[in-house]
């Protein structure tokens, strides 16, 4: 990731993915391994990355702004 910002925004994403059922990209390391934790493996394993979608300054954000997982 190239920020921590962005890798804040990936990871809670993926949280939430995982809490609502989403399966893991990865084999979890234990049993008790949080989902945090988990995201961040997959980040580690580059199971999971993320794009950043420039708006020209003359425009303002739309659909197609937001970051992609």
């Amino acid at each position: 990731m190239p920020n921590v910002p962005l890798l804040i925004n990936v990871v809670s994403r993926r949280v939430r993915q995982l809490i609502q059922g989403q399966r893991p990209l990865t084999k979890p390391d234990s049993p008790h391994m949080s989902n945090m934790d988990l995201a961040l493996k997959e980040i580690a394993e580059g199971k999971l990355s993320a794009e950043i979608a420039f708006v020209p300054a003359n425009k303002g954000p739309d659909e197609n702004s937001m970051i992609s997982l």
